[in-house]
């Protein structure tokens, strides 16, 4: 890294505009942040597939973390890790913190009739292609689950007494930017970027700053745990109620707004210091 910092970013409605799942706003910026050998790890809902195919399309080989803190994959090439204390699955080594999506499904089945919920496991691709607006091979990447099982509620929903009740099995719901999400209590982002920035910082010997960027309820625990927090507007131009210090919110939504608030970080650290142990850029 020619600056110590790292980026976490969503993606749906943060980095990916909402409806096109574009990336065109923050194509500069992104160019910026090759260019000074920035990480930029995904941590997203998305599945560990989903986001292999959008690895390549952004022209990235980093870590990344998939269903919402479920994982964190580090390429088998990846050199600027010491990842000999992860496990190795398939061609990545991992960190592992959701449960198997079989139980999660199990759980998720007996309650389903109760709460009238329907889950990416009861839908075919072309439901979920008609409810995302994804093409059908991306459809089919999002069926693979491996930590979580996103949802929608088909009628008024009861969604703190679901919660309670899927606590007493050791799982929680959160929201993300189209569904809800059910999966193991104590997963979330915020626990894996805290893991990620650890293993990062082991290898680094300056102090390494860390900047988040979402735009809903499930970024929350990410944000909270980084120095630099970037809450996305949504496509109505509100913002998620997010109750932390020093947000930083772009006027635009989307992928516009992702690259006017990377590009106003880097302009500030370009200025700043090189103390970086004392750079909160609030």
């Amino acid at each position: 890294m020619d600056f110590p910092l790292l980026i976490f970013t969503d993606l749906d409605g943060t980095l990916l505009d909402h409806h096109s799942y574009s990336f065109k706003g923050a194509e500069e910026a992104l160019q910026r942040l090759r260019r000074h050998s920035i990480p930029i790890i995904l941590t997203s809902s998305k599945t560990r597939a989903e986001l292999q195919t959008l690895q390549e399309k952004l022209g990235l080989n980093e870590p990344f973390i998939s269903e919402n803190g479920g994982g964190v994959f580090i390429p088998a090439d990846y050199a600027m890790l010491d990842t000999t204390a992860l496990e190795k699955l398939d061609d990545y080594h991992a960190k592992q913190f959701g449960r198997p999506y079989r139980n999660i499904r199990t759980i998720f089945e007996t309650v389903q009739s109760k709460y009238n919920i329907r889950g990416f496991g009861d839908m075919t691709a072309e439901e979920i292609m008609e409810v995302t607006g994804l093409l059908k091979s991306d459809a089919l990447l999002a069926r693979q689950r491996e930590f979580s099982e996103p949802f929608r509620f088909l009628a008024e929903p009861r969604l703190q007494e679901l919660k309670e009740e899927v606590a007493d099995h050791g799982l929680t719901v959160t929201r993300g930017g189209r569904f809800y999400h059910l999966l193991a209590a104590g997963q979330d982002k915020g626990l894996a970027v805290a893991q990620t920035t650890r293993l990062f910082q082991a290898g680094s010997p300056d102090k390494i700053v860390t900047i988040g960027l979402g735009d809903a309820e499930n970024d929350y625990l990410m944000l909270k745990v980084v120095d630099i927090r970037v809450l996305i507007p949504k496509p109505d131009g509100s913002y998620e109620n997010m109750d932390l210090p020093y947000l930083r919110k772009p006027a635009y939504p989307g992928s516009k707004g992702w690259g006017a608030a990377i590009t106003a970080i880097l302009d500030d650290f370009q200025l700043a210091s090189p103390e970086y142990e004392d750079h909160r850029l609030h």
